[in-house]
């Protein structure tokens, strides 16, 4: 919990979710842009391009900087990523999550899910030992030095939880899940989209209504167009995109619906029983915006949709 506020607030304050992050976002997304003109109409899997992009905006918050697509650095970092992303996906990274002692033991390819871990931890030990050589403690570059400042800060307590081993693995984490997150929402976006072209014409023409096309977009539209902000969020509903919270642990001996869930026990949320639930969503198993507008056509949330996470906070810190 002490780490969750710390990364919160440490984000917010290099910008997230303000107008220092938006403007970040726009400038990766004229990148992204530039690197889609260069197909020239031809047909391509955009999947590398959408991870590189999402990836750069979290290595900017994390790092301080971000990285040329074609820079071998981050073609590395990406290729990682993207494996554990598959293999976390299959049924043996399923059963790992699952039963993560068992699994320790047995031989598969979900082993390779840690020596991939590894690899990505010996980059960010780099980009640590960087920073602390030169960390200017009146300020501050990007979520590294901010930590390492906080190691200090908490130097004399033997029960601190701002360890290097901490920074490294929260780096991981960050960098990691901000990455795969976006890049799949963009990825399943653009296949629905192109599978329900009625949705795509009306998004389409909401966007040229309230923005145009002489200028980006900024995040005072947003409440202008309530069809978009439906489309995201329908999309992040049906595509399913973790249907697997992270795991929590019981604080102590629960009782529910007669039985007994003792302290310390491995809680799993199955975010897809929520997602998918008939009683909260008219047609779960359709593709619909509908299910976050209201009858007058404004936007509506819907306390089922959990696209990445359960708990307290869990929707607004993912």
């Amino acid at each position: 919990r002490q780490l969750r506020r710390f990364a919160i607030t440490t984000l917010k304050s290099f910008g997230m979710g303000k107008r220092g992050a938006e403007e970040r976002v726009r400038e990766e997304a004229q990148y992204l842009l530039q690197r889609l003109q260069q197909t020239n109409g031809q047909p391509f899997d955009p999947t590398f391009l959408l991870s590189c992009a999402g990836s750069n905006i979290i290595c900017w918050l994390v790092f301080g900087e971000r990285f040329e697509y074609g820079d071998e650095r981050f073609l590395a970092l990406m290729g990682l990523i993207n494996a554990n992303w598959k293999l976390m996906s299959s049924t043996w990274g399923q059963l790992l999550f699952i039963f993560p002692n068992i699994m320790r033991f047995v031989p598969g390819p979900h082993r390779r899910i840690y020596t991939n871990y590894l690899q990505l931890a010996e980059f960010v030990g780099e980009r640590v030992r960087r920073n602390r050589q030169t960390l200017d403690p009146q300020n501050p570059r990007d979520f590294i030095d901010c930590f390492l400042l906080k190691m200090q800060q908490e130097k004399g307590n033997p029960d601190t939880h701002f360890t290097e081993d901490t920074l490294s693995k929260t780096t991981v984490n960050l960098f990691f899940a901000g990455t795969e997150t976006v890049s799949s929402t963009l990825k399943y976006g653009l296949r629905i989209l192109l599978r329900h072209p009625e949705v795509e014409a009306r998004l389409h023409e909401e966007i040229d209504r309230v923005i145009g096309r002489h200028r980006g977009p900024c995040m005072e539209d947003r409440s202008r167009m309530p069809y978009a902000d439906a489309v995201i969020h329908e999309i992040q509903r049906f595509a399913d995109i973790v249907p697997m919270g992270v795991p929590h642990a019981a604080t102590r001996n629960v009782q529910l619906r007669g039985y007994t869930i003792p302290k310390g026990m491995n809680i799993i949320p199955l975010l897809c029983t929520s997602q998918f639930d008939p009683s909260q969503f008219a047609n779960p198993q359709t593709f619909d915006p509908g299910h976050f507008l209201d009858e007058k056509g404004r936007f509506k949330r819907n306390d089922a949709f959990m696209a990445f996470s359960a708990g307290k906070d869990g929707m607004q810190s993912c």
